[in-house]
């Protein structure tokens, strides 16, 4: 396979702007694609972009993504959360088309308090519309399963069929699949066709083309220990094998595979690179 069918690339930081940062990170680590922040993942401020930077990136032709913070819940009982979590995801909507951003990352959240019936109801009132704004060159809304603790709304693929149903299968309602929560929620990726009974059962629960992204992380912990804890690829739990499959089966053909795992300093993450390219080319 080409790096054109699956560019594999990180989550970069971007000290020094988003362009100026995130892509000299991304040389350093010999990233095909790159994910940002463009708001700080543990608060709530919504800084205006700098066009230069902007414009930097969008002329690089990596794909890009953004992923919003962490705080992000629409499930949440709480109505300062939901308003301020439609505000955020609206904003890195927004920031995201400025940066040509493929997709904007979001992850499902959890009922908190609530019944999983009540959250879901809020999510088709107050999500659905934020859909329709997104214009027709904008990015996807990407939503990532979680790892499956607590009153979380998505672990398994399966959960995702909720959401699609309350979005009405919008056409700007993504997927991104991260290898890490999806083990720690009882997907066993290392069993023999484990990665192809994963991906059929996404596609079968809502549709072929939805998977838009893949976050590549191994795991500190084993199958279904609900633990969020990713470790550097062929490190963890899940091992290399997995991720070959990965790159084998037709619903991630053209999805960009990004990394998320340990280390501060690029030798790590070039690692991952590394590995991953030669699981795909092979």
């Amino acid at each position: 396979m080409t790096s054109a069918n699956n560019p594999v690339g990180a989550h970069v930081p971007v000290a020094g702007g988003l362009a100026t940062g995130g892509l000299k990170y991304a040389a350093e680590i010999g990233a095909e694609a790159v994910q940002v922040f463009v708001s700080n993942p543990r608060g709530w401020a919504l800084p205006d972009g700098k066009a230069a930077e902007d414009e930097k990136l969008r002329a690089a032709g990596l794909p890009v993504y953004v992923h919003a913070p962490y705080l992000v819940n629409f499930g949440s009982p709480s109505e300062e959360t939901l308003e301020k979590s439609l505000a955020t995801v609206r904003h890195s909507l927004t920031r995201g088309r400025a940066i040509g951003a493929r997709g904007v990352v979001v992850h499902t959240g959890s009922a908190v308090s609530q019944t999983y019936d009540e959250a879901m109801a809020q999510i088709h009132e107050h999500v659905l519309p934020l859909l329709e704004e997104i214009p027709e060159d904008g990015p996807h809304l990407l939503l990532e399963p979680m790892a499956g603790q607590g009153k979380m709304l998505c672990a398994k693929v399966q959960d995702l069929g909720g959401f699609f149903e309350r979005l009405e299968h919008h056409p700007k309602l993504g997927v991104c699949l991260d290898t890490c929560h999806a083990w720690a929620a009882g997907h066993d990726l290392t069993a023999p066709g484990g990665v192809k009974e994963t991906l059929d059962a996404l596609a079968a629960t809502v549709g072929q083309g939805r998977l838009k992204l893949i976050h590549a992380n191994d795991s500190k912990d084993p199958c279904a220990s609900a633990k969020d804890r990713h470790e550097n690829i062929g490190a963890g739990e899940i091992g290399e094998r997995p991720f070959a499959d990965l790159f084998r089966h037709p619903e991630t053909k053209g999805v960009p595979l990004i990394i998320e795992t340990p280390g501060r300093a690029p030798e790590p993450h070039a690692k991952d690179i590394e590995t991953l390219k030669r699981l795909r080319d092979a």
